[in-house]
């Protein structure tokens, strides 16, 4: 079985959806892909964003709450997100991001140049930059993501011995591993654990990894129960499948296929333009149409 060679997509729980809009669009500069809902909880927006070329591993998604159920990030959940920026537009995104009033910080999180800062909503992101340069200071993708493990070997193993992931550095900090595909994402898992985390506006939900098809995906179904940690049934989210599974250090993993992608219901110039509903709720569209925020596209 081939190793995970990328992030297919992180999802997050956040507050207003335009507010989400606005600051992912408009202060981050990325595209707004696909408005349909939580096929979970169909009376939550789920929004996804990418660059503007809508490459793979670069999908952000978001679930925005319209209460006041804040979360708290902890032990079991997804931690910093970090996007890849590129080679000399470090400052520009330090100053860019200073005057739209976000409090930056550098640090050494993903053992070079980090910028840590948050959104609107208290989601923790991150950039750095990569190793080419582009025209335009323009978002490439992900850079990577911190793990938030009740159990960092466990993780860690999972992470190495079984999805395939290279191991870089191991400290009494941090272990750094990166996926093995030409974006090389880059993971962190804390050491030690922090205190156990809660669900809510602001903390991620789960990170999804790519798989080449369903063949594939009912193999890591299938490792996922000889690991003892077990999987859900194969859901069909019109973009992709998936399964789902809470690893050994509690944190939600996703398996997601690369297809069928995200122009089945749209093409590619019109992405995220109109409201896309799974068929199990299309005959409900007025009243999700209703009770959905209209959103400032």
């Amino acid at each position: 079985m081939e190793p995970i060679k990328r992030i297919h997509h992180i999802s997050a729980i956040v507050g207003d959806p335009n507010e989400n809009l606005k600051f992912y669009r408009d202060v981050l500069g990325l595209r707004l892909i696909k408005q349909t809902v939580n096929f979970d909880d169909p009376g939550v927006y789920h929004l996804y964003f990418s660059n503007h070329q809508v490459t793979p591993g670069t999908v952000i998604t978001f679930f925005p709450w319209t209460n006041n159920n804040y979360g708290t990030k902890g032990s079991g959940q997804v931690g910093r997100i970090a996007f890849r920026i590129p080679k000399g537009s470090f400052n520009y995104w330090k100053e860019h991001l200073a005057s739209q009033n976000l409090k930056v910080e550098i640090t050494q999180l993903f053992g070079k140049d980090t910028l840590e800062f948050d959104d609107i909503h208290g989601l923790e992101l991150a950039m750095v930059e990569g190793e080419k340069s582009a025209d335009r200071p323009d978002i490439i993708g992900f850079h990577g993501s911190v793990l938030l493990s009740e159990h960092p070997n466990a993780t860690k193993k999972l992470l190495v011995d079984s999805m395939g992931l290279k191991e870089l550095d191991y400290n009494d900090q941090n272990i750094h591993v990166e996926t093995v595909g030409e974006e090389k994402h880059h993971i962190i898992t804390s050491v030690p654990p922090q205190p156990v985390g809660r669900f809510g506006i602001g903390t991620v939900h789960h990170i999804a990894w790519s798989v080449p098809d369903l063949d594939a995906l009912k193999e890591w179904q299938n490792l996922l129960f000889e690991e003892n940690i077990g999987a859900t049934v194969v859901k069909d989210r019109n973009y992709f499948n998936s399964v789902y599974s809470i690893e050994k250090g509690k944190i939600v993993f996703e398996f997601a296929t690369d297809g069928p992608g995200f122009t089945i219901d749209e093409d590619i110039a019109s992405l995220g333009t109109t409201l896309q509903l799974p068929k199990q709720y299309e005959q409900n569209r007025p009243t999700y149409e209703t009770l959905l925020p209209k959103l400032d596209i």
